[in-house]
């Protein structure tokens, strides 16, 4: 189990907080895992000498600091509510060019197109059944969609919990408001 935190540049967080850096099997630096507590050091590197799953085996927690650019146009909490309470234009996950500016969709438009969410609930599920282990539910209704999704895998494949699809789809119902404000706005001060 590991905890993952979003930020708009995890590096200036990273820079405040003594930390050691995840490995992967291969040795490698992961990607944005890292440990606040001791764990042993590749001295060569500078990371975690065992990777992250012999690690969690072992007892060690990690977490993931993730970069979610989407926050660098988040003003303040009062705007970050105002973005999620507004409705989205939900018909805009058809258009190829839209779909391709957001957050864990961009390339996904023929699965939005079959599926076509307007609700959260539904987005969230989506971006479940993009990865590996609900992929078999793309051509599902919505009724076996939702009935399915969030059963946990039996095997190891990859899966979204329905927590973290959840969130997922809030910060992308944030990220189109944000592009579509942004264009109305644009359009206002050309006299649109």
């Amino acid at each position: 189990m590991d905890i993952d935190l979003d930020f708009s540049d995890r590096n200036k967080v990273l820079s405040l907080l003594k930390h050691i850096p995840a490995s992967m099997k291969t040795g490698k630096s992961h990607n944005t895992g890292i440990y606040f507590q001791k764990i042993p050091i590749n001295p060569l590197t500078g990371n975690a000498a065992i990777n992250y799953k012999e690690a969690e085996s072992r007892g060690y927690f990690k977490m993931d600091f993730l970069n979610v650019s989407v926050y660098k146009d988040i003003i303040n909490e009062e705007h970050l509510n105002k973005l999620i309470e507004q409705e989205p234009l939900w018909e805009l996950l058809l258009q190829d060019e839209f779909v391709n500016m957001l957050f864990h969709l961009h390339g996904h438009s023929s699965i939005l197109k079959k599926t076509k969410p307007t609700s959260i609930e539904q987005l969230a599920a989506v971006l479940a059944i993009i990865r590996p282990a609900k992929r078999y539910l793309i051509d599902k209704d919505w009724t076996a969609i939702m009935n399915e999704v969030w059963i946990k895998p039996n095997d190891d494949e990859y899966y979204f919990k329905k927590a973290h699809a959840i969130s997922y789809a809030i910060l992308i119902v944030v990220q189109m408001n944000i592009i579509c404000n942004h264009f109305l706005s644009q359009g206002a001060a050309n006299g649109v």
